[in-house]
This record gives C-alpha cells, sequence and structure tokens, in this order.
C-alpha cells in the first residue's frame, strides 16, 4: 500500500528534463546561426554560380566576382580580364595578327596563344628579335594586374634530338622561360608572380594529323589567373 502511494506523488524534478532539452536546441540554433554568418563569401559565389550555370545558362555575380570572367579586389571594371581582352582584341586588329595570336577567357582566366612561328624559327627557343616588341607590348597591358601569370610552352608530336635540346619537353620549357624573361626583364612583370610551364607534345589542342594541325599545337600561352587561384601559388617564406 505504502508503495502505491509513493508513485503517486507528483515528480517536481520533471521540468529539468524540458529545460535541458530547450538548452540543447538553443545551443544546435546558435552554432548553426554562426557557421552561416562565417561562410566563405568567395565558395558561396562559386556555388552559386556553378548552379546558376546549370539552371539558367548565366552567370551568379555577388560584388565584383561573376564567374571567372573579372579581377577580383578593387580594381573594377577598368581591369577585368573582359575589358583586357578587349583590349588585345583591337591590338591583335591594329597590327594584323589575327591568326597568330588569340585570346579567350575559359575556368583559369584570360589566355593569351601565340603560335610558334611568331617568336621562334622551328626547333628554336631564341626569339625573334624583331618581333619581341609585339610581346613587350602584350606585356604591358599585363604590367598592372594583381594576377599570377603563368607561361606555358607546347610543341606538335613531332620528335626532336638536337645539340640544345633532347625532346620537346625540354624545348617547350626554354621557350616558356624565354618568354618570361622579357616580361620580367623588358617589362618589370614582377618574377614572384610569373612562372614558366612546358607540357612539350601532351597538351595538343587538335590531333596531329595534319601539318595544318601540328602548326596549332605549336604555341606559348600567356595565362592570367583568376585572383582566385593566388592563394594557390607558393608563398615566400622570406620576412
Amino acid at each position: 500500500m505504502k508503495r502505491l502511494e509513493d508513485e503517486s506523488k507528483p515528480n517536481h524534478e520533471r521540468w529539468l528534463l524540458t529545460y535541458s532539452d530547450m538548452i540543447t536546441l538553443l545551443l544546435i540554433f546558435f552554432i548553426v546561426m554562426y557557421t552561416i554568418s562565417t561562410i566563405n563569401a568567395t565558395k558561396f559565389a562559386q556555388i552559386a554560380s556553378s548552379l546558376s550555370k546549370t539552371f539558367t545558362g548565366t552567370d551568379y555575380v555577388i560584388g565584383q566576382y561573376s564567374g571567372s570572367s573579372f579581377v577580383q579586389g578593387n580594381s573594377g571594371d577598368k581591369n577585368s580580364l573582359g575589358e583586357i581582352e578587349k583590349q588585345l582584341n583591337g591590338f591583335i586588329k591594329e597590327n594584323n595578327l589575327q591568326g597568330m595570336v588569340t585570346s579567350y577567357i575559359d575556368e583559369r582566366g584570360l589566355v593569351i596563344s601565340m603560335q610558334d612561328s611568331l617568336l621562334f624559327d622551328l626547333g628554336s627557343a631564341d626569339v625573334h628579335p624583331e618581333e619581341k616588341d609585339v610581346l613587350i607590348k602584350i606585356g604591358n597591358m599585363l604590367k598592372t594586374l594583381p594576377n599570377h601569370i603563368r607561361v606555358e610552352g607546347f610543341t606538335d608530336d613531332l620528335p626532336i634530338h638536337n645539340s640544345k635540346f633532347d625532346s620537346n619537353w625540354e624545348l617547350s620549357v626554354i621557350r616558356a622561360t624565354n618568354v618570361v624573361k622579357i616580361l620580367v626583364n623588358e617589362v618589370g612583370i614582377e618574377p614572384q608572380r610569373i612562372s614558366a610551364v612546358g607540357y612539350g607534345e601532351y597538351r595538343p589542342v587538335v590531333p596531329n594529323d595534319s601539318e595544318e594541325h601540328r602548326r596549332l599545337n605549336r604555341r606559348v600561352d600567356i595565362v592570367i589567373m583568376n585572383t582566385e587561384y593566388n592563394k594557390w601559388e607558393p608563398k615566400s617564406q622570406q620576412n
């Protein structure tokens, strides 16, 4: 009988369970709100741009970031990659360089592609002295940009073996390096934001099945990287 009476007494501590549940929910709520408030704006813009392209075919624009077409920061439209591309296209037309120099924007940034015959003799990595001025003028358009620049060398698939080069890989690297030297030493581009890369025959734009196609594959590309890529570049360890 006493046991039944004890079970019938009200439990005055049950409110603690409800209170603890409420505190737990509030904690979760504030954690979620904090996470949302500190989201990386660039990553958000990239995700939004990707979704926007999927559903609407256009870029999502936030601030000065619009997909991969514009330089980020305070430079605004003046230094947008699209504006630089317009200047380049005007320069190409004025100097009758159509077919020798082309430019386009891809996911990496602005690509300026130059046929090897504009700058080099076949199998040589020495820049033509008479065409160096073209390279310098293009470099001057890029000099004030904050973006990293990558100079990429490419060849066709015909094997090379002479007193200077044992492979197309070596030829493409030295060609890219010589272009970098001109952009640094004669244009004044900071050496810490430019690099040379050689791909040899391994990144053709078209199959190497004709002389015309091989000519297209023999090229040097100057790639003005989107500033989003700056964070992936190695930083100097010097103070």
